[in-house]
């Protein structure tokens, strides 16, 4: 139920409906957005309250960055103790089944998951560490020496202790709270489990100029090739109900004159 934010704008779509997107197919209506004070105001112009969506959107400005693990802290009151997931803003995923995954996460009471990438330069991420009976054994932050590939992306699922051992972490050496530090509670407490995406999966880790074109050249060939759109709110909305028809087509993206609207239209016409 937390959603952190990376403004990247991606073709006539901002990347921030990638990582909306994902939480929506894990069921998610209750959202806070966490972000800078400088792009709260281009967020709310852009996103609105969500009602659009079926979906409820709140904003929570983090005044300097002090960790992913701080937006427990800050979201402390908005979750009140119930489960949530995060999500950053500049992750982009795509695979078949990836709504089941994300569901059956959903539903952990008691506990942590992280879904984990293979990845052919691990020394940038953090990753898992197995033993023999492919447990996790621990966690790594970006290993100097092979320790494995499964990088740990950047979607993550909590119970409802998340912000209380938020709360009791310590700032790391570069003076944040690591989310890696927040799972390593759950893994002392053998209470956290990994979701491996592995082939037919991809995830992108858009934050840097480099991977934002390869995940632009991504999206751009599976969409062209399929003739679907990766990451449309209003389509997951209207499959879970919570939009109808006619509520699509009143939307202010279905009345542009651009390719997204074209999309949407098409949409309309198969659910009449």
């Amino acid at each position: 139920k937390i959603f952190n934010k990376s403004l990247l704008p991606i073709y006539d779509k901002p990347m921030i409906y990638y990582a909306l997107s994902v939480l929506m197919l894990a069921d998610i209506k209750e959202i806070l957005i966490i972000t800078t004070k400088q792009d709260k105001d281009q967020f709310q112009r852009l996103l609105t309250d969500g009602s659009q969506w079926g979906i409820n959107l709140e904003y929570k400005i983090q005044l300097s960055p002090d960790g992913l693990a701080q937006a427990f802290i800050l979201a402390e009151d908005f979750l009140d103790g119930a489960p949530s997931a995060m999500i950053l803003g500049d992750n982009i995923f795509f695979g078949h089944g990836f709504g089941e995954m994300l569901k059956d996460a959903g539903n952990i009471e008691d506990g942590a998951r992280v879904f984990v990438y293979p990845v052919n330069d691990p020394e940038r991420y953090g990753v898992l560490e197995l033993d023999d009976s492919d447990e996790i054994k621990s966690i790594v932050e970006k290993p100097k020496t092979h320790v494995s590939d499964l990088a740990v992306t950047g979607l993550y699922f909590y119970d409802g202790n998340a912000s209380l051992l938020a709360s009791k972490l310590k700032p790391s050496s570069r003076g944040e709270l690591e989310i890696t530090d927040l799972n390593r509670l759950y893994l002392e407490m053998d209470k956290l489990s990994f979701c491996n995406l592995g082939r037919g999966f991809a995830w992108f880790d858009a934050g840097t100029p480099a991977s934002l074109l390869d995940a632009s050249n991504f999206v751009s060939t599976v969409e062209r090739r399929q003739g679907l759109r990766i990451g449309v709110p209003e389509e997951i909305a209207l499959d879970n109900a919570w939009i109808h028809r006619d509520d699509l087509r009143r939307l202010p993206n279905a009345q542009k004159k651009n390719d997204y609207a074209q999309y949407l239209a098409r949409l309309i016409e198969k659910v009449l």
